[in-house]
């Protein structure tokens, strides 16, 4: 279907093909039946158990045995250093005094009303004070552009949908995670430990410092929060265990493959004959490193100390064998992180293209990328690109919703 209305200041760049005209400025006053702060409970009335769940200002905090709101409602947080987070909550519930309660009117849909929140970013309305907050007659004094209401539901419809693929990705980590670290500490703690780690592995580390590395060179350089720039030699190749021996993440364990180089920060473990590295890693993830840790103000551990405790190390085929079950388990999860990502990503495009908040820029022309949807149910959606004169979705959506661009360069 072709549209011949132009991208302009009231219409998105982004928008399904049925859906023509500009969109319409309201003030949040004008469209929300609701737009309040809930009510003080005593903090003895909420606890692990009761009937209603309790949200505040960070979301939920416990349970009560009564309720204030029932329904579908948007949760805005209003005060401390998260205020502006958005929510959506449903049911019988109890909204505290640290959070706005919204719900949408004749005009607006309340499911769209909470994506439109999370493209305003709230958070920059609130007052600069030690404890920040929002003031809701500030808040309802702000313009907004809605579509019609058909429009607002299919594009919340949409949102939603990835939504629930977010939360169902969110699940499959934290199960494979489990099921990795549950795997790692059974081996660990049933078998009885027969080998020094000092006997397992040797130990280096390196004198280079953060400053010294480029934004850009041949070989990354890893520090305690991942890669921190390159140089153009490395310290290590093939395989390494990196161990965080200095600060507050102490005692944490990464694998690294290829030519790199580490800062002074890491300890740098490698196999001696007769040990699978691999092996070697997934067992230091689940190790304790606790009672090894000296100093105060800032952590340390040495090698030298942890080196002589035993861990279970059997025979060399048994521990390739651990090691492919384990590493198995571990590219999953890396999969299902890179998908994650990729869904926020989608999600961050869209929130971009289908809602307009700001009012002195044109909308921005999108260029075709090729984006497969699928969702769990049979419903066919189609977004259409007014500047561009051609859809840029059109897929019918069947059993497993799957957002996934196929060039995803993500850029406006």
């Amino acid at each position: 279907m072709k549209i011949d209305d132009k991208t302009s200041h009231n219409s998105p760049s982004l928008r399904f093909p049925e859906f023509t005209g500009e969109w319409k400025y309201f003030s949040i006053n004008d469209v929300c039946s609701e737009f309040k702060s809930g009510k003080n409970i005593k903090a003895d009335l909420i606890s692990s158990n009761g009937n209603f769940p309790v949200y505040g200002g960070n979301g939920l905090r416990g349970y009560t045995s009564s309720y204030n709101h029932d329904g579908l409602y948007v949760l805005i947080g209003r005060q401390g250093a998260l205020c502006g987070n958005v929510r959506s909550v449903f049911g019988k519930i109890y909204i505290t005094e640290h959070a706005i309660a919204v719900a949408g009117n004749e005009k607006s849909d309340t499911n769209f009303l909470h994506y439109l929140f999370l493209k305003m970013n709230l958070g920059q309305y609130s007052d600069q004070s030690a404890q920040p907050g929002l003031a809701v007659n500030k808040l309802l004094k702000l313009k907004v552009l809605l579509p019609s209401i058909s429009e607002q539901i299919k594009i919340a419809k949409l949102l939603s949908l990835l939504d629930e693929r977010i939360a169902v990705q969110s699940r499959l980590i934290d199960r494979l995670q489990s099921l990795m670290i549950g795997i790692a500490q059974k081996i660990a703690h049933s078998n009885k430990p027969n080998v020094r780690i000092s006997d397992c592995l040797e130990c280096s580390s390196s004198a280079l410092q953060e400053s010294e590395v480029n934004k850009t060179g041949k070989y990354p350089v890893y520090g305690a929060n991942g890669i921190v720039g390159y140089i153009d030699k490395y310290h290590t190749q093939n395989e390494a265990i990196y161990i965080i021996k200095d600060g507050s993440g102490v005692g944490g364990v990464s694998y690294v493959t290829g030519k790199c180089s580490s800062t002074g920060t890491l300890n740098i473990l490698q196999a001696k004959n007769g040990h699978s590295l691999k092996y070697l890693y997934y067992l230091l993830k689940v190790f304790n490193f606790v009672p090894y840790k000296t100093g105060m103000a800032i952590p340390h551990i040495y090698f030298k100390d942890y080196g002589k405790a035993k861990i279970f190390c059997p025979a060399y085929p048994e521990q390739l064998e651990y090691a492919k079950l384990l590493s198995s388990i571990d590219g999953n999860l890396r999969i299902a992180l890179d998908s994650l990502k990729n869904f926020n990503l989608q999600k961050q495009y869209l929130l971009r293209h289908m809602l307009i908040y700001t009012f002195d820029g044109v909308g921005i022309a999108v260029e075709y990328y090729s984006i497969q949807v699928l969702l769990f149910r049979p419903v066919s959606f189609q977004l259409y690109n007014p500047t561009l004169q051609k859809c840029v979705f059109d897929y019918p959506m069947t059993e497993v919703l799957y957002l996934l661009s196929r060039n995803p360069p993500y850029k406006d």
